[in-house]
């Protein structure tokens, strides 16, 4: 059996350094890598609305960041460039630029952003593409929300498109482009590993693990029935489950320290 490889998740580690000392993240990455971590995962929003925190916010703030849980004073770097500052400080460790959300940009301009960060890596950049669940971000941009599964995946075949061989063209309903050349190309003729997760394994989301996926990092357990779905869809398009990494994500707070130091400073 292969053993778990462990990720560490930066973004739920705002509040343990102040918005003003980003390169703090930047050596907690290096000490993860020293301490034997497999990878870095640094999520995103581009803004975040009044209804981020809809559902409350978290006893610990340094809980895990979920839909409508989010403090919208919480700082959210750019992942992109944060995760090249990382890669130039390490040498092994992987980086997952994990809940990038295509739809609030241009799918040129992203391929180009993450082929550069992949070379910058050597090849050890990880995308996790997602729509996300914030109406607010989306109208902030004037992307409408309700479009942004269709355009998430007109990204995923223009990246193809861009990444391969120049000049390239792409004609979708949301994004097109005719014989432009996008360099420079990221390490893999395909690109970056691609995850996907959610908070269920509907339709699209199965479709888009078949079609492109390299990992599965779903938002909580995923349901047996999900799996033999998963399972039945990826053999019947030629693929094996072992093609996919399978991500889980674990807490790790002692709630006895929160309560006592929240006693201390009360």
């Amino acid at each position: 059996m292969t053993s778990p490889k462990l990720i560490l998740i930066l973004s739920e580690n705002w509040t343990l350094v102040p918005p003003s000392d980003l390169r703090s993240l930047v050596r907690i990455a290096v000490d993860a890598e020293d301490a034997g971590f497999d990878a870095v995962m640094v999520s995103e929003h581009v803004v975040l609305g009044p209804s981020s925190g809809a559902a409350g916010l978290p006893d610990n703030p340094r809980d895990y960041a979920l839909p409508d849980n989010q403090d919208p004073r919480t700082p959210w770097p750019s992942s992109l460039l944060l995760l090249a500052a990382v890669a130039a400080a390490t040498e092994r460790v992987r980086l997952v630029a994990g809940a990038v959300i295509p739809p609030l940009r241009h799918p040129l301009l992203l391929a180009k952003e993450l082929a550069t960060l992949d070379l910058l890596s050597e090849g050890r950049l990880v995308v996790q593409p997602t729509v996300s669940w914030h109406r607010d971000e989306y109208e902030a941009l004037g992307v409408p929300y309700e479009e942004r599964g269709a355009r998430l995946d007109e990204h995923l075949a223009a990246w193809r498109r861009a990444w391969g061989a120049s000049p390239a063209s792409f004609e979708g309903r949301h994004y097109r482009f005719t014989d432009v050349f996008v360099e420079p190309k990221p390490v893999r003729s395909e690109g970056p590993p691609l995850w996907f997760g959610g908070t269920r394994l509907h339709d699209r989301l199965l479709r888009r693990l078949v079609d492109h996926g390299s990992g599965f990092n779903p938002l909580g357990p995923p349901t047996s029935d999900d799996l033999v779905r998963l399972r039945s869809a990826m053999a019947e398009a030629g693929r094996s489950m072992d093609e996919l990494e399978m991500v889980a994500a674990v807490g790790a707070v002692c709630r006895d320290i929160v309560a006592r130091v929240s006693a201390m400073t009360a």
